[in-house]
C-alpha cells in the first residue's frame, strides 16, 4: 500500500509539471494568435509525374547488385538531365486538386482560391482533376462548393472528378459539374435527396411544468422548434421547403448530366461504382491513382494545394496533442495498475 501511495504521489507531481508546461505553451500560443492570423497561405505544387519516376528508379535500383546499381544510377542521372533540358512548351498539364468534405464543407474557401489560381494559368488542352471525397452536408455550404467548380466549366476548362470512396448528396452536387466522373468499384455515389430532423422536447418540458414562449414576426419565420409546440401548418411548411430544395438539387444535376433519368435517381438512394455508371451518374470505373498514372504518360501532372503557413500555434499544436495523449495513457495505466494492486 505504501509503495502504491508513493507511486501515485510521483505520478501526480509529474502530472502537475506537465500541466504547467501545457499552460505556458497555451499562453505563448495565445500571444502569438495575432501574428498567426496575418501570416497567409502558401501554394504548394508537387510534380506527381516526377515523383512516380523517382519511385520507379528506386525500385529498379533495388533489383540489381551494387555494380549494376552504379551503372543504372549514372543512366538515371543522364536521363533526368535530358528530361530537364527538354522544353515544357506544348505539353498538356493535368492540375490536381483535392477536396475532403465534412458536413460544413470547411475546405470550400481553400477550394475557391485554388480554382482562382488555376484559372490564371490554365491553357487550352489542360485539365483539372479533382480527387473528391464527401458524403455531403449543409445545403448552402455544398452549394458554394459546387458553384466554385462550375467556374471551371464556365471558363471552358475540362474537369475530371475522381471518386475513390464517396461522393454522395452534396458531394455529388459537386461531382456533377465534371466533364467526366470516374468512380472506384466500391465508391458510394448518389444520395440525391434532402434530409432534416428536429428533436422536440415540448412534451417532456410540459410534464415538468416548464413553459417555452416563442415569438416571431413573419408567418413562417420558425416552422419547427425544438422546445415549443409544433403545429401541423409548421410541419407542412417545413416539408414544403425540403421538397423545394430537392427540386433545385434535381434541376442542377439534370442540367449538367442531361442523359440521366433524374426522377429515377433522385430518390435519395446510393449506388456503387458500376451501378452508378449504369445509372448515368458516372462515366468510368477506375481509381484516381490509375488515372493519374495514365495522365503522367501524356503530360505533366501537378498537384496544387493552398496550405496555411505554420505559425507558433500550429508548430506547438501537434506536440501538445501528443503530450496530452501520452499523459492520458499514463493515467489509464496507473488506474489499471491501482485496481490490480488493491485486489
Amino acid at each position: 500500500m505504501g509503495q502504491w501511495l508513493a507511486d501515485m504521489g510521483t505520478f501526480l507531481v509529474q502530472l502537475v509539471a506537465v500541466g504547467a508546461v501545457v499552460a505556458v505553451v497555451a499562453l505563448l500560443i495565445g500571444r502569438s494568435r495575432r501574428g498567426d492570423a496575418s501570416v497567409g497561405d502558401r501554394l504548394r505544387i508537387m510534380d506527381l509525374g516526377r515523383l512516380l519516376e523517382q519511385r520507379k528508379q528506386r525500385l529498379s535500383l533495388a533489383l540489381h547488385g551494387a555494380k549494376a546499381r552504379r551503372a543504372l544510377l549514372r543512366r538515371f542521372k543522364r536521363d533526368t538531365k535530358k528530361a530537364d533540358a527538354k522544353s515544357e512548351e506544348g505539353k498538356v498539364t493535368h492540375w490536381v486538386l483535392d477536396f475532403h468534405g465534412n458536413i460544413k464543407a470547411s475546405g470550400v474557401e481553400r477550394l475557391a482560391q485554388e480554382v482562382s489560381a488555376l484559372l490564371l494559368v490554365v491553357k487550352e488542352g489542360d485539365e483539372v482533376v479533382l480527387r473528391l471525397e464527401s458524403p455531403g452536408g449543409l445545403v448552402h455550404a455544398y452549394g458554394q462548393a459546387a458553384a466554385e467548380l462550375d467556374r471551371l466549366r464556365q471558363a471552358g476548362v475540362r474537369l475530371t472528378v475522381c471518386v475513390d470512396k464517396v461522393a454522395a448528396s452534396g458531394g455529388y452536387l459537386m461531382a456533377c459539374n465534371a466533364d467526366q466522373i470516374r468512380v472506384a468499384p466500391f465508391s458510394v455515389i448518389g444520395s440525391i435527396g434532402v434530409v432534416a430532423q428536429v428533436p422536440n422536447l415540448h412534451r417532456l418540458l410540459k410534464r415538468h411544468d416548464v413553459d417555452v414562449e416563442l415569438h416571431t414576426a413573419g408567418r413562417f419565420k420558425r416552422t419547427l422548434t425544438v422546445l415549443g409546440e409544433n403545429t401541423e401548418e409548421g410541419r407542412e411548411k417545413f416539408q414544403e421547403d425540403l421538397e423545394a430544395t430537392h427540386e433545385k438539387f434535381k434541376g442542377y444535376v439534370a442540367e449538367r448530366r442531361p442523359a440521366v433519368d433524374i426522377e429515377a435517381v433522385a430518390t435519395g438512394e446510393i449506388w456503387y461504382g458500376q451501378e452508378a455508371v449504369d445509372k448515368g451518374l458516372a462515366d468510368v470505373v477506375g481509381t484516381s491513382e490509375a488515372y493519374l498514372m495514365e495522365a503522367a504518360e501524356q503530360g505533366r501532372v501537378l498537384s496544387v494545394r493552398l496550405e496555411p503557413k505554420r505559425g507558433l500555434g500550429a508548430r506547438f499544436g501537434f506536440g501538445i496533442s501528443l503530450l496530452v495523449e501520452q499523459v492520458w495513457e499514463r493515467v489509464e495505466e496507473r488506474l489499471e495498475a491501482s485496481r490490480w494492486e488493491r485486489r
